[in-house]
Protein backbone atom coordinates (compact mmCIF):
# COMPACT_ATOMS: atom_id res chain seq x y z
CA UNK A 1 0.00 0.00 0.00
CA UNK A 2 1.64 3.37 -1.17
CA UNK A 3 1.79 6.17 1.16
CA UNK A 4 -1.33 8.83 0.71
CA UNK A 5 -0.65 11.60 3.86
CA UNK A 6 3.20 11.86 3.26
CA UNK A 7 2.95 15.41 4.59
CA UNK A 8 0.72 14.12 7.57
CA UNK A 9 3.43 10.80 8.51
CA UNK A 10 6.38 13.28 8.38
CA UNK A 11 5.22 14.39 11.70
CA UNK A 12 2.32 16.72 11.60
CA UNK A 13 -0.13 14.30 12.19
CA UNK A 14 1.58 13.80 15.64
CA UNK A 15 0.52 17.81 16.51
CA UNK A 16 -3.59 16.78 16.30
CA UNK A 17 -5.01 15.70 19.62
CA UNK A 18 -6.55 11.81 19.70
CA UNK A 19 -9.77 13.44 18.72
CA UNK A 20 -8.23 15.77 16.05
CA UNK A 21 -7.21 12.32 14.16
CA UNK A 22 -10.25 10.24 14.72
CA UNK A 23 -12.10 13.13 13.35
CA UNK A 24 -9.70 12.71 10.54
CA UNK A 25 -10.04 9.52 10.08
CA UNK A 26 -13.78 9.15 10.17
CA UNK A 27 -13.55 11.16 7.32
CA UNK A 28 -11.88 8.87 5.14
CA UNK A 29 -14.15 6.10 6.45
CA UNK A 30 -17.56 8.35 5.42
CA UNK A 31 -15.67 8.84 2.10
CA UNK A 32 -15.59 5.06 1.98
CA UNK A 33 -19.13 4.30 2.73
CA UNK A 34 -20.48 7.07 0.00
CA UNK A 35 -18.50 5.30 -2.73
CA UNK A 36 -19.10 2.46 -1.47
CA UNK A 37 -22.86 3.21 -1.84
CA UNK A 38 -22.44 4.30 -5.10
CA UNK A 39 -20.80 1.34 -6.64
CA UNK A 40 -16.95 2.83 -7.07
CA UNK A 41 -15.12 0.11 -5.03
CA UNK A 42 -11.73 1.16 -6.39
CA UNK A 43 -12.77 4.76 -5.06
CA UNK A 44 -13.84 3.24 -1.95
CA UNK A 45 -11.22 0.80 -1.22
CA UNK A 46 -8.30 4.10 -1.32
CA UNK A 47 -10.76 6.05 0.99
CA UNK A 48 -10.21 2.56 3.27
CA UNK A 49 -6.97 2.28 2.77
CA UNK A 50 -6.20 5.91 3.73
CA UNK A 51 -8.35 5.29 6.42
CA UNK A 52 -6.53 2.66 7.97
CA UNK A 53 -2.92 4.65 7.25
CA UNK A 54 -4.43 7.21 8.97
CA UNK A 55 -5.01 4.75 11.95
CA UNK A 56 -1.72 3.17 12.07
CA UNK A 57 -0.44 6.78 12.44
CA UNK A 58 -2.45 6.97 15.42
CA UNK A 59 -1.69 3.52 16.85
CA UNK A 60 2.15 4.64 16.60
CA UNK A 61 1.58 7.92 18.11
CA UNK A 62 2.86 7.87 21.63
CA UNK A 63 0.76 9.55 23.20
CA UNK A 64 -1.82 7.63 22.41
CA UNK A 65 -0.52 4.67 23.85
CA UNK A 66 -3.30 4.75 26.78
CA UNK A 67 -5.60 4.24 23.79
CA UNK A 68 -3.91 1.11 22.41
CA UNK A 69 -7.06 -1.20 22.89
CA UNK A 70 -9.40 0.93 21.36
CA UNK A 71 -7.54 1.52 18.62
CA UNK A 72 -6.33 -1.89 18.02
CA UNK A 73 -10.12 -2.75 18.16
CA UNK A 74 -11.18 0.36 16.00
CA UNK A 75 -8.74 -1.17 12.85
CA UNK A 76 -10.19 -4.50 13.61
CA UNK A 77 -13.46 -3.55 13.34
CA UNK A 78 -13.05 -1.90 10.29
CA UNK A 79 -11.26 -4.69 8.38
CA UNK A 80 -13.66 -6.68 9.48
CA UNK A 81 -16.45 -4.49 8.11
CA UNK A 82 -14.74 -3.51 4.90
CA UNK A 83 -12.75 -6.56 3.51
CA UNK A 84 -14.32 -9.25 5.12
CA UNK A 85 -17.52 -11.20 7.05
CA UNK A 86 -18.40 -8.58 9.23
CA UNK A 87 -18.46 -10.45 12.02
CA UNK A 88 -18.94 -7.93 14.56
CA UNK A 89 -22.46 -6.79 12.98
CA UNK A 90 -21.33 -3.14 11.96
CA UNK A 91 -23.33 -0.50 9.76
CA UNK A 92 -23.09 2.25 7.61
CA UNK A 93 -24.63 4.15 10.16
CA UNK A 94 -22.74 2.84 13.79
CA UNK A 95 -19.96 4.37 11.64
CA UNK A 96 -20.81 7.46 10.95
CA UNK A 97 -22.02 7.35 15.05
CA UNK A 98 -19.04 6.10 16.40
CA UNK A 99 -16.54 9.07 14.40
CA UNK A 100 -19.35 11.87 14.32
CA UNK A 101 -18.71 12.70 17.62
CA UNK A 102 -15.21 12.65 17.05
CA UNK A 103 -15.83 14.97 14.14
CA UNK A 104 -17.89 17.50 15.40
CA UNK A 105 -15.40 18.03 18.90
CA UNK A 106 -12.38 18.70 16.60
CA UNK A 107 -14.51 21.38 14.60
CA UNK A 108 -15.30 22.85 18.32
CA UNK A 109 -11.67 22.55 19.03
CA UNK A 110 -10.67 24.14 15.71
CA UNK A 111 -13.68 27.10 16.61
CA UNK A 112 -15.40 25.81 13.33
Amino acid sequence: MKRQHQELAAGRWFELSLVGQLGNIGSEVERAIRWRAKGNADYARRAFERALELLELSIADSKNRTRLKELTRLREGLVDYFCFDNLYGSSDESWRKYFHSFAYAAAIHRGA
